[in-house]
């Protein structure tokens, strides 16, 4: 399958930490590292590491942090030609901070993801895609989000599915637009917070109630440590969690989720077996630490995918 990708492009500051300093305080860090990271290039990896063809459309600065982006992007060989350069402005960064557990914390700065230029988008782009995964991220204002309104567009036109997956900072940066942006997209991805953010309402089931307004019926939620649930207007279907013992960092894992799922969609899997087969892609990546600590394999779904 080929996938278009479209979003953010970030370096993870990583901090584990035993507790969070409060105001004036300092607290030592058991230890730090730099990791490539951005929702949108940790979902086209992990593809890519999936067996796909995989074109990213993101926009990075100049600086130093640049290629600690792109070091996993150009390994999976994912196509960077629809990649922009800034020369004003840094890479993205977010200053990740992990406590016991694996749970974390994230102060992030936008910078040059959020200038996309949409000059740069050319429908044909499309021409030769299977179909398209949107970071919500790209649309959470500036120029990226022009960019993203237009490829949106040029999908629709060309029948192609998208795959639409959100992020709390996204939802808070975008306000009110964002569901009206989203409207109609084939599946949209999120965890059970996203969904009240987005939708303002108090339950899941009124959540998806308030999705449909905006003609998007297939909602997928992840539930973390217990599992996930896909919601269509056949079913409504909670899917086990992959357990595993030794979880250390849950950065990338929503990410890594999105990425088995959309594939499983695309290879003619159902819903609820890509859904399982996405629970184990996301358990296995919080086993490891950073968002692209670790880029899920085939054959990993394969051997841990329960058969139902």
């Amino acid at each position: 399958m080929r996938f278009f990708v479209i979003g953010d492009v970030s370096v993870d500051l990583m901090y584990f930490v035993d507790a969070m300093p409060g105001p004036g305080e300092e607290t030592p860090a058991q230890r730090a590292l730099i990791q490539p990271g951005g929702a949108a290039a940790t979902v086209a990896a992990n593809l890519a590491s999936l067996g796909h063809k995989v074109a990213l459309a993101a926009r990075v600065g100049t600086g130093p942090f640049r290629e600690a982006a792109l070091v996993n992007l150009r390994k999976q060989g994912v196509d960077l030609s629809h990649l922009q350069e800034d020369d004003e402005r840094p890479t993205s960064s977010v200053l990740v901070f992990v406590l016991s557990g694996g749970e974390r914390s994230m102060v992030s700065s936008a910078s040059a993801s959020r200038h996309l230029d949409a000059a740069g988008f050319k429908a044909r782009a499309l021409d030769q895609v299977d179909a398209v995964v949107v970071s919500a991220y790209a649309l959470a204002g500036g120029p990226s989000r022009e960019y993203t309104l237009k490829a949106l567009a040029a999908a629709q036109k060309r029948g192609l599915p998208v795959f639409a997956d959100l992020g709390t900072g996204a939802i808070r940066s975008a306000g009110e637009h964002l569901l009206e942006d989203l409207r109609g997209v084939d599946y949209l991805l999120m965890n059970h917070r996203e969904l009240v953010e987005l939708t303002g309402a108090d339950s899941i089931s009124g959540g998806v109630a308030r999705l449909g307004e905006y003609g998007i019926e297939r909602a997928v939620i992840k539930l973390g440590e217990l599992g996930s649930m896909v919601v269509t207007p056949e079913t409504e279907a909670l899917i086990e969690p992959h357990e595993v013992d030794d979880v250390v960092d849950s950065t990338g894992a929503g990410d890594a989720y999105t990425a088995a799922f959309a594939a499983a969609v695309m290879e003619g899997r159902d819903l609820l077996e890509a859904a399982r087969r996405a629970n184990v892609a996301g358990a296995l990546v919080a086993t490891h630490v950073g968002a692209q600590g670790y880029l899920v394999r085939p054959e990993d779904l394969e051997a841990r995918t329960p058969s139902k």
